[in-house]
């Protein structure tokens, strides 16, 4: 298997990149450690925009204009799906539990928002109120994901502490959804995003965000 074919790496506006989303003109990015949301232009790789997170955004997706994030709240780190609003911040009163407590990437089909599992090694469709709806499994644990084109892809892996990462495609239109390894990513590599061309990812432990070309 092939390694993905990686065009940029930047430095971070933030230490421990953690969550990313393209909402077509900016890359939305948080920070693990210092609980903050960041709209980055990826022309000038400046920050144009920012606000404080409530809790640790471990996943975010852009969702008709807003943001939706998967915030690890309090000391147990328990897990909601949080509203945010560019320019204005998160709010207070939209805040849906996460079926099982658990749960970290999302992705936006244009009607319905799924949120991913890692070692679960789930994808589940949620409802308005945040209930599960279909649940996809998969053969690995998911530490990213992005829809694109019809398709769920996904950044995964079987064992966290190693640099055996992949780009896995997930088609869930047929009754058994077809699943495919891409590529390899041969990084730690934390959250995936679409810019409509190439796809991005965290190096989280080096600080850094990087583009890589889509796999024919």
């Amino acid at each position: 298997m092939k390694d993905i074919q990686e065009l940029q790496r930047l430095a971070s506006p933030t230490p421990k990149p953690q969550a990313l989303a393209w909402d077509g003109a900016m890359l939305w990015l948080s920070g693990r450690d210092n609980q903050r949301l960041f709209a980055v232009n990826p022309l000038t790789w400046t920050v144009g925009w920012e606000t404080a997170t409530p809790g640790t955004a471990w996943g975010l997706a852009a969702v008709n204009g807003e943001l939706r994030a998967v915030c690890g709240e309090t000391a147990e780190d328990h897990r909601f799906i949080r509203r945010c609003l560019p320019g204005h911040g998160f709010d207070e009163k939209f805040k849906l539990p996460c079926p099982d407590d658990m749960g970290s990437h999302l992705s936006f089909d244009g009607r319905t928002l799924y949120l991913s599992q890692w070692y679960p090694k789930k994808l589940i469709a949620l409802g308005d109120d945040g209930r599960a709806g279909r649940i996809i499994q998969v053969p690995h644990g998911i530490c990213g994901q992005v829809f694109v084109d019809g398709c769920f892809y996904l950044v995964t892996t079987d064992a966290e502490e190693t640099t055996d990462y992949w780009l896995t495609r997930v088609d869930p239109r047929p009754a058994t959804p077809k699943i495919e390894d891409l590529a390899r990513i041969p990084f730690q590599a934390r959250a995936l995003a679409f810019d409509g061309k190439n796809f991005w990812t965290n190096h989280r432990e080096q600080d850094q965000i990087v583009s890589f070309a889509r796999p024919e």
